[in-house]
């Protein structure tokens, strides 16, 4: 597939396995996009595949709860020392 159907395989899987808005889910993989994760893809056709796309979604998808537990962390801590 081109790179363009690959990106459009992962926010479809992040649709279907996560329940989010196709807004979330393509800001999701515009702002991984902008982040260079998909710079291999782009260059190596044989990473464009649906399984990739399943474990890319998959990794976005860990990623942003991470980030977003990590923020939650950070103001709680903020919180406690007030």
């Amino acid at each position: 597939m081109t790179y363009e159907e690959f990106l459009d395989e992962v926010t479809t899987i992040l649709t279907e396995l996560y329940d989010l808005d196709d807004a979330a889910a393509i800001k999701l993989v515009v702002d991984a996009q902008e982040a260079d994760f998909f710079c291999l893809h782009d260059d190596r056709p044989e990473l464009r595949t649906v399984d990739q796309a399943r474990k890319d979604a998959i990794t976005l998808s860990e990623n942003k709860q991470n980030k977003q537990q990590t923020q939650k962390k950070q103001q709680q801590r903020v919180q406690q020392k007030k």
